[in-house]
């Protein structure tokens, strides 16, 4: 065999280049620093076992004995949890792709279906939504290509179709503008308010110029007629309709569906992306299942009509801030070697209205940047909601070893003989130029009304096999965890450039509602058949299930959170020691693994780009939520196990408030919640605040022994009080409209005393 010489060499690698559409880094560094962290994190957590398991097998300790039960199951239980979450950091992987080495030919390219949904538009502004629609039409991708579907399920017809129709009208000209100049972003709202005056300012372009001025005054026109309309009695779906109680109603947005006050149509637009106007049936009869049902309604509707073989969810706030991601996700889709069991491409979700401090962590910093890359490495990332491109394929049901029988489906799928064809019919790279057919009286059209009824899905394997499953608020993680577990896998891609944005919760109200949402949901998993640590399927890695059984099983975080922040601060008020003296070796252990976390953590916030600000206010929600929303989140899945409520669901609310932002954005707490939540919280800082002043008093006025016996409770007791920091600011310092009501205040020191109490009969007298 003759040697390549290196110009050979060379050109080789740049041949292969050429064709390689993607490429995958394993971080090795990362990797092997996440290792040795580990290994000595469970070297010191050895003696720090055994000095807790001695104590039961001293005569001598026969007091204190609840409370250092209580201290061992918590430590035990965060262990647990550490242990399950190690996989999110064991092989860390990035990925790039080169989508300019797609075909150049564009009927190479598969169809593409765009899935948005919308519940209530009070919550979810109807302006904003159309945004995320015509960004959604504006992706760097064929037009025949794409369909873009909007599902309504709050029925508000008169609202949201009739803004549908002028987006689809402004869409007429936005498109070839943005196909012309190349903008980016090719979301309106954006463009128009933060990137257009500086593009005008520094263009020398005469055309784009005076296009970019015509185009932002029918901008403008377009935000008028949306936010102007007001509905009509005559302009429902249906007479005596409601958002629980509705016929379906499909209609696809063209011109001929375009009242006489429209504004005026591009008449030099050449292809508009397909574009349906959903609401599925309602019946107080059925359980309509959430964001789960609405979004496997699509999936039956878009299969008669484009049945596109993949598919892109987003949430109706999480618009396209880049045209390219369509073409990044065919980088994989298009490479033969991962196509065969590629489920899904998750994007990133980043927010466009982030502040530097981000004092409730709505951009989950670390999540993003350190925790999906660790799941990349391993099956893949889990679902998460929005911004993923999916394999139809695999949210039918198919297998990845093929072999998929769809002769025979109507059990499966139901009795639509139009969609058990669409089933073998999802690959074909036929001619969709559906903008040019009339929908008006075509079959296919009433068909998909059919499938749109709650009845269809009856006696059928919808969100049971086939489809995002039920029986869950995070129907995401559930449908991602099994289709992980029938051998499916997915990619984490990360962009430079953030391929969609959205809207972050901006006041603690929200953030906690949302959060008590996803604890709830995350723990019917761990508690379901579909338990990560038990699931038989030998298709799921072990490491796979490990990360699995951390996200359904963190939300019980709540109980060491709140055995540390009540056991604790009784111990130390009466001066019961939980931790080994200072001059005693086994304080090392303990010392080390809470200071290495820390630091941890503030390692992964620096390399997530946050700040020491950042990092404090990381752990400051993470003890909020401890005990509020994981407290509330357990009892509501509990209560739903036990049948004595129904599972719920109430949206985000993204609608803007400009006092609420103010409080946002300079880094105060906005404190105007439920006293649900406010009422834990304040308890349990000022009960840290009583075994504080009472614990000094008794290291400085004590015996000899104090300082030695209760240091570690101590700098715990100061630890939490610097966390504690806003909160104590809303009782004390603050007297604003946002910050804690006095009798709040009140009712949680009362509280906090009888908890006290409390303490004194179990841990001191027992």
């Amino acid at each position: 065999m003759s040697h390549m010489t290196s110009s050979e060499l060379q050109l080789s690698v740049s041949k292969t280049m050429e064709n390689k559409l993607h490429d995958c880094h394993f971080h090795k560094l990362r990797s092997f620093f996440n290792r040795i962290y580990f290994f000595f994190h469970i070297l010191a957590t050895a003696p720090i076992l055994y000095f807790r398991a001695s104590y039961f097998f001293n005569s001598s300790n026969n007091h204190h004995f609840f409370s250092w039960v209580l201290i061992f199951g918590s430590e035990i239980l965060v262990l647990l949890l550490w242990i399950f979450k190690l996989s999110y950091y064991w092989r860390p992987v990035t990925r790039t792709v080169f989508p300019e080495n797609l075909p150049e030919d564009e009927q190479k390219l598969p169809r593409i279906d765009v899935f948005i949904c919308t519940a209530d538009p009070d919550k979810e502004p109807t302006f904003e939504v159309m945004n995320t629609v015509i960004s959604a039409m504006s992706l760097d991708y064929p037009a025949h290509k794409l369909s873009v579907y909007l599902s309504d399920d709050g029925a508000s017809s008169s609202v949201t179709l009739n803004a549908l129709k002028h987006a689809w009208v402004f869409a007429t000209w936005w498109l070839p503008f943005c196909k012309t100049y190349n903008v980016n972003p090719v979301c309106p709202k954006p463009f128009f308010e933060h990137h257009l005056q500086l593009l005008l300012q520094q263009s020398h372009n005469t055309d784009f110029i005076q296009h970019a001025n015509m185009l932002k005054e029918k901008y403008q026109n377009f935000k008028e007629r949306v936010r102007a309309w007001k509905p009509t009695q005559g302009d429902e779906i249906a007479s005596n309709t409601s958002a629980r109680d509705h016929s379906p109603f499909i209609q696809v947005i063209n011109e001929s569906s375009i009242g006489d006050d429209a504004a005026t149509i591009n008449p030099e637009n050449t292809g508009m992306p397909l574009l349906v106007y959903l609401a599925r049936e309602k019946r107080p009869s059925h359980h309509h299942h959430f964001k789960a049902g609405a979004l496997n309604v699509l999936q039956r509707v878009s299969s008669v009509l484009s049945n596109a073989p993949y598919i892109l969810v987003l949430d109706c706030d999480m618009y396209c801030n880049d045209s390219s991601s369509a073409r990044q996700a065919m980088c994989f889709y298009l490479d033969p070697k991962t196509n065969p069991t590629l489920a899904w491409i998750q994007f990133p979700q980043k927010f466009h209205n982030i502040n530097e401090t981000d004092i409730y962590d709505s951009q989950m910093i670390t999540t993003w940047p350190i925790i999906y890359p660790g799941t990349d490495g391993i099956q893949g990332p889990i679902l998460s909601g929005t911004n993923f491109y999916i394999n139809r394929k695999a949210l039918y049901g198919f297998t990845v070893d093929g072999g998929n029988d769809i002769t025979d489906q109507r059990y499966t799928f139901g009795s639509s003989n139009e969609l058990i064809k669409s089933l073998g019919q999802m690959e074909k790279n036929t001619d969709d130029a559906m903008k040019t057919r009339d929908f008006s009286c075509d079959y296919k059209l009433q068909e998909a009304q059919f499938l749109a009824t709650c009845v269809y899905e009856d006696d059928t394997q919808w969100g049971i096999q086939v489809g995002f499953r039920y029986n869950t608020v995070v129907e995401d993680v559930m449908t991602g965890f099994i289709l992980h577990g029938q051998g499916w896998k997915s990619v984490y891609l990360n962009p430079a450039r953030p391929q969609f944005l959205g809207s972050a919760t901006t006041s603690l109200n929200e953030a906690l509602i949302q959060n008590s949402r996803w604890a709830a949901g995350l723990l019917q998993i761990g508690l379901s058949k579909y338990c990560p640590l038990f699931y038989n399927s030998p298709r799921l890695l072990i490491f796979q299930r490990m990360l699995y059984s951390w996200a359904a099983f963190f939300p019980i975080d709540f109980l060491p959170i709140s055995c540390f922040a009540i056991v604790q601060p009784i111990c130390f008020f009466y001066g019961i020691p939980l931790y080994p003296k200072v001059s005693d070796l086994l304080f090392m252990p303990f010392a080390f693994v809470f200071i290495s976390s820390r630091v941890k953590l503030l390692s992964e916030v620096f390399i997530s780009g946050g700040s020491v600000h950042t990092w404090l206010n990381v752990q400051r929600i993470v003890m909020i939520k401890g005990v509020t929303c994981y407290v509330y989140g357990a009892l509501e899945c509990m209560m739903t196990k036990l049948g004595i409520r129904e599972a719920n669901f109430m949206p985000t609310n993204k609608a803007g408030d400009d006092d609420t932002s103010k409080w946002y954005q300079i880094g105060k707490y906005d404190f105007r919640t439920s006293n649900m939540f406010l009422v834990p919280i304040v308890t349990a800082v000022t009960l840290n605040i009583s075994s504080f002043v009472a614990g000094v008093t008794r290291v400085i006025f004590g015996t000899s022994n104090s300082w030695d016996t209760l240091f570690a409770q101590l700098c715990f007791s100061f630890y939490v009080l610097i966390m504690s920091f806003p909160v104590i600011e809303g009782m004390v310092l603050r007297k604003d409209n946002a910050s804690i009501p006095i009798r709040t205040t009140l009712v949680s020191t009362l509280l906090s005393f009888v908890v006290l109490g409390l303490g004194y009969f179990i841990f001191v007298l027992h």
